[in-house]
């Protein structure tokens, strides 16, 4: 099937699985990054097509849908900030090759609209690199907190939160009517008891495009405090394969699994993803980086962290380091650049008339 049947395919899919909003579906074609991003069920069906002996790699309970704009901080349980892979809407049990390949693919994507200055050969390496040292060490927590000049060189530090957060939020339309099932339920158990708070609608993200978010808002000794509940569908795989169900299966096996320390405010409950809103515990968008940032020092980081998802379905990194070593050079370039290719002519056709 060509992308616009996909589309139509996906988003009937979609609907069967969980309620949608429509207008969100909306806007995949604004730019060649934000396409690839709002289409990772295309991927899905691509790359086993365009990769073929690297789709049928190792599998592990990937991410699935990688790239560089997947990561950001949260606060873990000690308070301390700490910076990785935030999204797993698209967990499953895919080829180790794919995250790889798909985070490679959107750096040659944001380096071709110069948005990152590395170049792919050596944002490649870095990727290896990282990847590779994590599974050799077993995997390494990447906390900001303890690592200082690690923060500067990533150019975490240098973003300011914004002023206006709690504003904007407290600006979103409010919500009124009968509320998805168990939403309420879900809210008011990461929340403080006896808390008073209002209910808004909130859009963002390109990758769960159409899926209802809600965010409770609430004043607690002396601040803001907020939850997002984020209505989960499966991932895009299981349309792939002809599945459907409710909910995401994989999602907090993957976050309870990785090697990381965990925001204690996100987990899954009854059908929502639920997490902490703040102005530190938020998705980090390449172009919000400083100029001045360490790009290979973030790419490496990128796979480490990868690696630190991957090793929670691993026993352990040896047999996939093995596999490594047995590739050629250049493998993960080639790949990019032939998927990013392939996505850019998807890109084309979708925004034909």
């Amino acid at each position: 099937m060509n992308i616009r049947e996909a589309t139509h395919s996906y988003e009937a899919w979609m609907r069967k699985c969980n309620t949608v909003i429509e207008a969100d579906l909306r806007t995949k074609q604004e730019d060649l990054f934000l396409f690839f991003r709002g289409t990772y069920y295309r991927w899905a069906q691509l790359f086993p097509e365009v990769c073929p002996k690297l789709s049928r790699a190792a599998k592990v309970l990937a991410c699935g849908d990688l790239h560089v704009g997947s990561f950001g901080t949260w606060r873990d349980g000690e308070g301390r900030l700490s910076w990785g892979v935030n999204d797993f809407d698209e967990a499953f049990p895919l080829a180790y090759t794919n995250d790889l390949v798909r985070l490679a693919t959107s750096v040659k994507i944001v380096t071709d609209c110069e948005q990152l200055t590395i170049k792919l050969k050596r944002g490649c390496e870095a990727i290896l690199e990282g990847y590779e040292q994590s599974l050799r060490t077993g995997g390494r927590p990447i906390v900001l907190a303890e690592q200082e000049k690690y923060l500067q060189r990533l150019g975490v530090d240098a973003i300011k939160p914004s002023k206006d957060f709690w504003e904007t939020l407290n600006r979103l339309p409010g919500v009124s009517g009968r509320l998805p099932r168990n939403l309420k339920a879900a809210l008011e158990k990461t929340f403080p008891s006896r808390v008073d708070y209002k209910l808004v609608r909130r859009k963002a993200g390109m990758g769960s495009l159409g899926q209802p978010r809600f965010v409770a808002i609430a004043e607690w000794e002396g601040g803001c405090i907020a939850r997002e509940a984020k209505a989960l569908v499966p991932s895009s795989s299981m349309w792939v394969a002809g599945r459907t169900g409710g909910g995401q299966g994989y999602y907090q096996a993957a976050i309870t699994g990785a090697v990381r320390s965990r925001d204690p405010f996100q987990r899954i409950m009854a059908g929502w993803l639920i997490r902490r809103l703040s102005p530190d515990s938020n998705p980090i968008e390449i172009i919000d980086l400083p100029r001045d940032r360490d790009e290979e020092t973030l790419l490496h980081a990128m796979g480490l962290e990868a690696a630190n998802v991957h090793l929670g379905s691993m026993k352990n990194g040896r047999n996939t380091l093995k596999d490594l070593r047995k590739r050629k050079p250049n493998w993960l370039r080639s790949a990019a650049k032939e998927m990013a290719k392939a996505i850019e002519g998807e890109w084309k056709q979708y925004k034909q008339p």
